[in-house]
């Protein structure tokens, strides 16, 4: 944060959650706390309850859809199936169950039960180490919210009261506030908490606003239509800018501008270097919903399907026959393009909304009964997706993927349990593709360290570099404390990247990176250079991706990857690739 004197100028810092740049008035949106009565009942009054519980779900059912309905006008069906799992949060037995529990158990009203409930359901998702899944914490929020409200026979504040053109600044914007955004109004969000995969920010993409979150202070330090700048391709904001700053941020804004569409010009072009080494750009997804997407940003099919998104949005554990559909789906869509699915990876930190007793609560989750730990001890649950994921691969290119894999004990384990199924489903005559291959992610120290053995157990690699990174360097990454010692360029990440592809390549299998790290721009160069042969992201970086590998060579990515293995510094490494970056990007323009 700083400050100049002359106009008060401001600075602050934040997540960039969506590109663009914008210049207004500030609309400052405080939601006032909801209050809760809380209040013993008689005996003859607790049937009550469960009748006016009933009514607020079927109102908020009402409500929900509603909006559903009006943002699948305004933005589309993909944006519009945010709300879907809006609505599954009130279908969930489990829920409705614990507050008619708990108003039997205390004998207290309604509201009161519902809100300590819903407060334990959220409190769980926010200490989600995932943070895609934690941020549906603040979905059971909105929801939860919108049902006591309802309760109470309030009404619930939205954006709608927006005039004129804004900015938006809060502590938080839930979804079905970003869903009464009018988009001729909403020039940019900016929010203190949040996170760039919350369903606002997925909203404000849609409508093509800037967004920052993550912006402390925020609050303290703007007033109702103060003037400022938003810039959601830095994550900065800046309060009551100067004259010679907006000069700099229109010349800036330009520029962006005429970079994006230059980008998106070449979306459709193959992603080879300009000596002719090809490096397939995929996809991680975590819904079949999210094929169009993926198709839109060219991506060559799925390097990542995450799986754990059909347990945490079902109240019950997804059959097989549902997660065939799912799979069946994305597979079909991508024809003879990979589709790469990782089996189950809950536990510890994600139970399962299904079946939550299957998941003690753990003293340190990130290190416990999670992934593979727990589906090799319920073979039950493991068995269903297996046998899931071997039926979709008769209907596409379809790859396994095992998470958390430690050794090769373990994926001996898990490839036991595979062939159980795959002898199963012979006996049944039900087709699969005997040759599908089979992988494991790298993101466990000791499963870098022993590569050279677990490669002759597997058909493929992908690195993923989130964790692998959190657990050499003993971080934390969601911890504000230990977050910014989070380094992509330590060294030590240089050095068992490099060990790893060397290990793969020697047994003949292919390495893929599927983390973070694998969609900056910034450090692609020095993954194709350390040998990284394919690399999975979010759909919207595919293009900026795709844009560096065509303006750079596979010797020079060799050269740098050379360069970087030899310095001690995290920060000469990162500064390295950085000035790498740019010489690409001034031969691309």
């Amino acid at each position: 944060m700083s400050a100049s004197e002359p106009n008060n100028e401001m600075i602050l810092r934040g997540i960039s959650a969506s590109p663009g740049i914008a210049y207004g008035p500030t609309f400052v949106y405080r939601k006032a706390e909801l209050e809760v009565p809380e209040f013993k009942l008689a005996d003859e009054k607790l049937g009550g309850e469960i009748e006016r519980l009933n009514n607020a779900l079927m109102k908020t059912r009402t409500q929900i859809t509603v909006i559903r309905d009006q943002v699948e006008r305004n933005l589309g069906p993909e944006e519009a199936r945010i709300f879907d799992a809006h609505l599954l949060v009130l279908e969930d037995q489990a829920l409705i169950s614990e507050t008619e529990r708990e108003i039997e158990n205390t004998r207290k009203n309604v509201e009161a039960c519902f809100n300590t409930v819903a407060q334990r359901y959220i409190q769980a998702f926010a200490e989600i180490d995932d943070e895609y899944l934690r941020e549906r914490a603040g979905d059971i929020r909105d929801v939860t919210s919108r049902v006591l409200h309802n309760l109470l026979g309030q009404t619930s504040e939205n954006l709608s009261q927006l005039l004129g053109r804004r900015i938006v600044v809060a502590d938080d914007i839930a979804p079905s506030d970003a869903a009464t955004l009018d988009r001729s109004s909403a020039m940019g969000l900016i929010t203190e908490s949040g996170s760039k995969t919350s369903h606002a920010v997925i909203v404000a993409r849609s409508m093509k606003v800037p967004a920052v979150v993550g912006v402390r202070e925020v609050l303290a330090q703007v007033d109702d239509g103060d003037e400022v700048i938003i810039d959601g391709y830095d994550g900065v904001v800046i309060i009551r800018p100067s004259e010679s700053t907006l000069f700099r941020y229109g010349e800036r804004r330009t520029e962006k501008q005429s970079f994006e569409k230059r980008l998106m010009d070449a979306v459709g072009e193959p992603s080879v270097t300009l000596d002719g080494h090809a490096v397939p750009l995929r996809a991680n997804i975590e819904k079949e919903d999210e094929v169009d997407f993926v198709k839109e940003h060219a991506g060559e099919g799925v390097g990542l399907f995450r799986s754990e998104y059909l347990y945490l949005a079902s109240p019950v554990v997804p059959s097989e026959e549902q997660q065939l559909r799912s799979y069946r789906t994305v597979a079909e869509a991508f024809g003879q393009e990979p589709v790469v699915i990782r089996t189950l990876d809950l536990g510890g930190d994600k139970p399962m909304t299904g079946a939550p007793h299957l998941f003690p609560r753990e003293d340190n989750p990130f290190l416990g009964f999670r992934a593979i730990r727990f589906c090799l001890e319920h073979r039950d649950i493991f068995k269903s997706q297996l046998r899931a994921i071997l039926r979709a691969s008769a209907h596409g290119n379809v790859h396994l993927m095992f998470p958390m894999i430690s050794g090769t004990r373990e994926m001996r384990e898990a490839r036991a349990v595979l062939v159980e199924c795959q002898e199963e489903l012979r006996a049944e005559g039900v087709p699969f593709n005997e040759a599908m291959p089979i992988g494991s992610m790298i993101e466990i120290p000791s499963a870098a360290l022993t590569s050279d053995s677990l490669a002759r157990e597997c058909d493929f690699f992908s690195i993923g570099t989130n964790d692998l990174i959190q657990y050499l360097i003993a971080i934390d990454r969601v911890n504000d404390r230990t977050a910014h010692l989070y380094e992509p360029s330590h060294p030590a990440v240089i050095r068992v990247i490099r060990e790893v592809v060397e290990n793969a390549h020697a047994a003949g299998i292919k390495v893929s990176v599927c983390g973070e790290m694998a969609g900056d721009p910034i450090f692609v160069p020095l993954l194709v250079g350390l040998g990284v042969d394919e690399l999975s992201m979010t759909p919207p970086l595919l293009p900026a991706c795709k844009f560096v590998i065509r303006a750079m060579t596979a010797v020079d990515a060799r050269d740098l990857a050379d360069q970087a293995s030899s310095m001690s510094s995290p920060e000469e490494i990162e500064r390295l690739c950085i000035d790498f970056y740019k010489r690409c990007m001034s031969r691309g323009a």
